[in-house]
């Protein structure tokens, strides 16, 4: 098995990049799913704050890799006969040791890439429920998400895309991407 994970900063392009994966029927484990089913457990609602919040005081709480502990449990449960599986959602450094611990050679960290002010446009449009909807929001969860560590896990990722062109040629370069990852021998 060998896993891709991205990282990247909100808008930069990871779940387009996660829906490449799936549409060549790859599993995807998806870390804010973890934290969504924490935040709905709790009762709150799905919005960027409420995320936000139970997102950091589990890592707070439990470790700055908590999140990343759960995925490697999943990962290795529930995908081990897979020849590749992706991880969507990277956010610090202490989670990308937990996986190169844990995965070991298998795991291969690729980092997102946009400018600022693609992603705000990016993000407002897409509408998401835990989305910001201002440039002001964006630059709140930017500063948070810079707060968990997410710049030194894209500066320590094995491969980098930049997406800032058109969708089809990002497509075709995470595809491009997944085609070489998985084909690599260790």
């Amino acid at each position: 098995m060998r896993v891709v994970a991205f990282t990247g900063m909100p808008g930069a392009g990871k779940s387009e990049a996660v829906a490449v994966a799936k549409a060549r029927g790859v599993p995807v484990v998806r870390m804010g799913e973890f934290v969504w089913e924490e935040t709905k457990k709790r009762g709150l609602e799905l919005v960027d704050a409420n995320v936000g919040l139970v997102a950091t005081e589990m890592r707070q709480r439990h470790g700055m890799d908590y999140w990343a502990q759960r995925t490697c449990d999943a990962v290795l449960r529930d995908h081990k006969d897979h020849a590749l599986v992706v991880i969507d959602g990277v956010r610090n450094n202490e989670e990308v040791e937990t996986f190169r611990h844990r995965l070991g050679h298998r795991f291969e960290l690729v980092a997102i890439t946009a400018p600022p002010d693609l992603r705000v446009e990016r993000l407002i449009k897409r509408g998401r429920s835990d989305d910001s909807t201002t440039r002001e929001r964006v630059t709140e969860r930017d500063e948070r998400e810079l707060g968990w560590g997410i710049a030194k896990s894209i500066a320590l990722a094995d491969h980098s895309i930049v997406n800032e062109g058109d969708l089809p040629s990002f497509r075709k370069a995470v595809a491009e991407l997944l085609d070489r990852v998985q084909s690599e021998k260790h």
